[in-house]
Formats: structure tokens, sequence, C-alpha cells
């Protein structure tokens, strides 16, 4: 501060040559920062100079001194000597000069004095501060407002931020310090004069780093009039609350509705609906409680639906009221159930503090999608789209009046998964198609997986301790079923006949004539045996064990193995379809001869015990080949075998369906769903199983389209 001399440069402030002046402002404004040079500047008479050039200079000269004065009230000086004259002045400018310089220091005054919170006043100075200070200058250029929004379009990016930061000033001001009648107004005007969607324009775009505080800080004051009217009680004594119902009541063509409901009745009748309320979609005929939860903010959003789509809502009230009273879906209640879910999902009750922490995160351009929400300025359109998607999925599920909390959470479910999840940069009309093109099932898919997580994070250890003795459960499950199959028996190939390269049979398996056409294979009663025989072709019906003519001993068997796929190929149906005559996929089960070929023997005894005690002696050969027509054929077999033997199951079909099984056990249990308790006649009772007759082998179970 040494270096400069602070009385000639007040002198030269109030110089008789522009030249001398504009350069006596621009130094002024590079060094107004300064508290030591700012009460140097006042005491030797600062102030004067610098209003009497924000009132008559222009150009350059003006755009320094605005800059000056804007950064001389930021350290709280000077606010002695800013009267009416300077804010009308400032007004002016902002309204009617085109220069970005002069607009960025005109729009920081405005800002300081809207923001400004000092309350005693002199003989000179404006009459308050806040909005108040501005109204007698509006008054005379009404399009303030207008040209002010007007600047969120302008390609000078300090531009926007200072007049975004003038209008977050005004609406805080306007909410802190106006009247209940009084805020909405100014709020109602910005919107009409286009402010969400400029400020969504620029929250979407490449400009959001110059711009991120005052956006932040006009997303915060977004929840702020959120709350307002959420905490705003709906009260029919105040006029514009009757209105709103009524127009709600009028909207909906009453007298339409009513002929068609209440034909034959007199107009008097008619004029005293005992339904009037609950045809619209309320629970009682005093629907002013109703709105407890969302307040004011519920009747909004229910309003606008209904006077910007009242043929829409006209169209759904009057095909309803053909419906049974239970199947009617409540209109009022879903707008107002969507409301709370879209409060709930923006986090509107979000403390300031936590606000607070957001402008910290500003400093990494990677956290402006997490903290950026464009989309909660499209509140209007997306309450549209979620009372849409919720008549959409009552029609869909055939829901009734007591499933109305089951389709709330349905839709909270919706929402969270589109709009929860969307980019910054992703538009309100992708987002709505999203919404309308989600189908049901995979909404469903999506309700377990996160209901999962919700008792995974309440319940962990003991879910995991459930999910574990349900898989166990499952795999004896499975082993069980695929130990039926061999039981029931199957047809394979006639491949399984011939010896392929490689393979090595005994004698007896040399004799079998390589003609044969099919194989026949299946297991004993007492599970120890696998009996088999080759045919021509095939019978009426499956041949019994006694015309099975070999057997293999199991317990001569070290080892399966397959050439079948990891993957499941395309599904073919029922494992019964048409046998192919030449199939690749085979199954060799491995095992060790006895010098008494034990593999044939007609003592199973006596040969399971000479096995035993020479299986270390022997050399391990293919004991049977099997070839399966179908993939689920050779899953059934191939994982029988192995599971039978003690061992694990291979294919991704087995593996499936275990996991399958272990999950609806496991939603069931979460669930506490239990076949005796609701939908089945006498307690106690298993299901009726439906009857195949009539029926093909096209027709089977399809569990969950494994």
């Amino acid at each position: 501060m040494d270096e400069i001399d602070v009385a000639g440069l007040v002198e030269r402030l109030g110089s008789d040559e522009d030249a001398v002046r504009k350069m006596a402002a621009f130094r002024l404004q590079s060094n107004i920062g300064d508290p030591s040079f700012v009460d140097a500047f006042i005491s030797e008479g600062g102030l004067p100079k610098l209003r009497f050039l924000t009132l008559r200079a222009t150009g350059n000269t003006l755009a320094y001194s605005l800059t000056s004065l804007s950064r001389l009230l930021d350290v709280d000086k000077g606010w002695d000597h800013l009267n009416q004259d300077v804010v009308e002045r400032v007004v002016e400018l902002v309204v009617t000069h085109p220069l970005v310089n002069i607009l960025r220091g005109a729009m920081a005054i405005l800002g300081a004095i809207v923001a400004h919170q000092h309350s005693s006043t002199g003989p000179d100075q404006p009459s308050a501060f806040g909005f108040r200070a501005l109204k007698p200058a509006i008054a005379i250029y009404p399009q303030f407002l207008e040209m002010l929004v007007s600047r969120l379009s302008s390609a000078d990016h300090a531009l926007c931020a200072n007049a975004l930061q003038l209008i977050n000033a005004l609406m805080r001001d306007a909410t802190s310090n106006s009247g209940e009648t009084e805020w909405p107004k100014l709020i109602k005007k910005l919107q009409e004069l286009g402010v969400i969607k400029a400020v969504y324009t620029l929250m979407r775009s490449t400009a959001l780093q110059d711009l991120a505080h005052p956006l932040l800080e006009f997303q915060a004051l977004t929840k702020v009039l959120l709350r307002k009217w959420r905490d705003i009680t709906v009260d029919l004594h105040k006029p514009e609350h009757r209105r709103a119902l009524k127009g709600i009541h009028l909207a909906s063509n009453p007298e339409k509705s009513s002929g068609s409901l209440d034909d034959g009745e007199d107009s008097k009748d008619k004029k005293h609906n005992p339904e009037k309320w609950r045809r619209l979609g309320f629970e009682t005929e005093t629907p002013s409680w109703e709105f407890e939860e969302t307040g004011y903010l519920g009747m909004m959003d229910l309003t606008d639906y209904v006077r910007k789509h009242e043929d829409m809502f006209q169209r759904l009230l009057l095909e309803q009221s053909n419906s049974p009273p239970r199947t009617r879906c409540p209109v009022a209640r879903a707008s107002l159930a969507v409301t709370s879910i879209l409060y709930d999902l923006f986090e509107v009750d979000k403390s300031d503090l936590d606000d607070a922490k957001s402008y910290r995160a500003l400093e990494t351009r990677s956290s402006y999608d997490k903290i950026f929400k464009p989309l909660i300025l499209q509140w209007s359109r997306l309450h549209l789209a979620g009372l849409q998607a919720f008549f959409r999925l009552w029609k869909a599920t055939g829901a009734e009046r007591e499933d109305f909390l089951k389709l709330v959470d349905l839709v909270r479910v919706l929402l969270e998964a589109v709009i929860a999840g969307a980019k910054r940069e992703k538009n309100i009309q992708e987002v709505e198609d999203e919404m309308q093109e989600y189908d049901l099932e995979r909404l469903r898919q999506l309700q377990m997986e996160l209901f999962e997580l919700t008792y995974e994070d309440t319940w962990g250890q003991h879910l995991r301790q459930v999910r574990d003795e349900l898989n166990q459960e499952a795999l004896q499950f499975m082993k069980e079923q695929r130990i039926r199959c061999l039981l029931q028996g199957a047809w394979f190939s006639g491949n399984s006949a011939q010896a392929t390269d490689g393979d090595q049979v005994n004698q007896q398996d040399q004799k079998t004539p390589s003609v044969s056409s099919f194989r026949y294979a299946k297991l004993s009663n007492n599970r120890r045996f696998l009996h088999y025989a080759d045919f021509d072709f095939k019978g009426d019906q499956d041949p019994g064990l006694d015309s099975l003519q070999e057997k293999l001993d199991l317990g001569l068997v070290s080892s399966v193995a397959s050439n079948i796929s990891t993957t499941t190929p395309p599904s073919t149906g029922s494992s019964s379809s048409t046998v192919q005559p030449q199939s690749t996929t085979k199954i060799t089960i491995h095992g060790y001869h006895s010098s008494s070929s034990t593999k044939h023997t007609r003592n199973p005894s006596k040969s399971t015990t000479a096995s035993k005690s020479t299986n270390n002696r022997k050399q391990e050969t293919p004991l049977l080949v099997l070839h399966p027509s179908t993939h689920s054929q050779a899953s059934e077999w191939l994982d029988g075998l192995l599971m039978l033997l003690g061992q694990q199951p291979l294919t991704s079909e087995t593996k499936k369906l275990t996991q399958l099984v272990s999950d609806y056990g496991l939603k069931i249990r979460l669930l506490n769903v239990r076949f005796d308790e609701q939908g089945i006649e006498g307690e106690g009772q298993v299901p009726e199983v439906p009857s195949r007759e009539g029926l093909d082998e096209e027709y089977w179970y399809d569990m969950g389209g494994a």
C-alpha cells in the first residue's frame, strides 16, 4: 500500500479529463479488495467520487467504477453511500446496457444489495435491503426480471454466473423475508420467464465448471422451495387452496361421470354425489387431511397434472367408472404417492450443512455427476411420467384397492432405477421414455434384488447362514432329482454300442452287435447297478430291468467323463425329445476290470468286494459309453452319475437349477410365505398338481425359464 498514492488516486477520480478518470478507476478496481487500502480510500473522501462515477460515467470508466463498488460492498464497506439513485441507475444499466463488462459489475452490485442483511437505514439510503430495495426501481423498469433471466443464455460465463447469483439472492431473500403470499409470486414470475429451462440447460452443459457454485446454490434453493411448499398445510379456509381443489373436481367432468353412474336419478342427486371425492381417487370424502404428508406440494402436483392433461384425466375416470370399485386405480392417492417418492428420492430434506459439503466436493470435476441433479428442475414432468407409470403398472398387474401400497413400492423401485441412475447429461425425454419402456418382469426382478440387498445389509450374517443352508438343501434336492432320472431310465443313441478310437472294451462288449441303433440304460432300485441293453428299434414301452441283460457294478466305477459343453445351448424343450440317431455328445464311465469280469457279474455283492481289492492293481479303462440325444439328457445323466458317486455336478444346467431352487427358497423365507397359509383350501394340504391328460410331450413344467 506504501507504493500507492491513495490521496492522488482519489483526486484523479474527480478529474475533468476522462482519460485520467478512467486510469484512476482502473487502478482502483485492482486495489479495492485490500482492507487497509479501503480504510485509506474512505478517509480520503473517495466514496462520494466513486458514487458520482457510478451515476454519471460511461464506457470503460463506468465498468471499472461498477467493479470497484461491487468489491467495496464485498468487504462490507460503503453501504452508507448507497442510496436509491444508485440502485435505480444500476437497474437501468441491467435493462438497457448491452456491454458485458458493465453488466457484470451492475449485477454484482445488485446481488450484494439483495443479500445484505443490514437493518438500519439512513435518510438517503434504500428503504430496505433485500428484494424490497429493488422494487421502486423495478417499478420504473418492469422488464428487469425478463432481461435478467435472458442473461443466463449469454456466451460469457462470468455474466451468466453473476446473473444467476443475483437470481439466487432474489429467491433466497423472498423465501426468507417475504410473507406467505409474496414469495410464490416472485417464484412464479421467474418460472414463467424461463429460469428453470435456462438453468437446466446450463447444468447439463460443458460450462458447468465455470458456473458450479451458483448452479449448486440454485439446486439447493429449489429444495428449499419444495420444502416450503410441502410444509404449507392444505387448509380449505384459504381461498387459493379451496379453488385448487374445486378445479380438480370440475376438471373431472362430474356431470358426465354422474350421468354414466346414476342414470335415472334427478339433477339434485347428481349435484350431491356421495362419492364426489372418492371417485377422483381420494380415500374419504374429506380430502384435505390426505395432503398431510405432501402438504401444498402434493396439491400443486395433482392440480398441475389435471390442468395440463385434462382429457387424459377425464378419460381415465370414465374408463374406471365401468369397472368394479375395488379394481379402480385411485388417481389422487397415486399422484400424492409419486410426489412423496420424488421428495424422498431427491433428498429434499437434506440440510444446508450437507450442501456445504457439496461445495467442497466441487474441487474435483469427477464429482459433478454425483452432486448435480438437473432432473430435480423437471419436477413436473417427472411427476407426470411417474404417475403414468403408476397407471400402466396398475393395469399390467391387475391390481386391486388393497394392493395400493405394493404398487407404490413398485413405482418407487422404478423411479429409483431410472432417475437415481441417470447421468447429468441425460435428457428428460430419455428419462420419460425409459420409464415407459420398463417392463413389469424386469421391474419385479430388480425389486427382488433390492429386497435381498436390504436384508443383506440388515441381517448380513444370519442371511449368509440361511443362504448356505439353502444351497446345501438345493444341492441335495438336485441330487435326488438327477438320480431319479437315472432310476426312470432313458434311451441313448446307437453310437453307444460302437467302440471309438482309443476305447478299450472287454470281450463281452465286443460281442455286442454293432448294427444296434439304440441303447437303453436304467439304474437299479438299490442304486448299486446300472442296467443296460442294446436294441435295433425302440418299443412302445420302455423295457424293464428284467429285460436288460447287461449291468455295470457302480462299485467298480472310478470316474465319469464327458465332452458336454459347460455352457447351456438354446433350450430344445423336454428332455424326452426325439432321439437323434448320430449324437456327438458322449458320457464315458471309467473303472477297473476284475479277472472274473465283474462288470457283468451275476453276483453283485461278490463283485463289489473283489473290485475293491483289485482296484489298485488294475488299469483304469472305459466300462461303458452313452451317447445322450439332448443337452438336457446329458446334464441329467452326467451329473446324476457324478452325484451318485459323491462328486459335484459339472453342467451349467444343473448349477442353474440348483441356484434357482436356492433363490426361491431364500425369497420364500424372506417373505415368510407357506403354501398352507393362504390360497389353499384345507390347511396343511399340498397343492394339487395339474393332470397331463390330453397333453403330449411338448408340454412340460418350466421352472422360472430354466
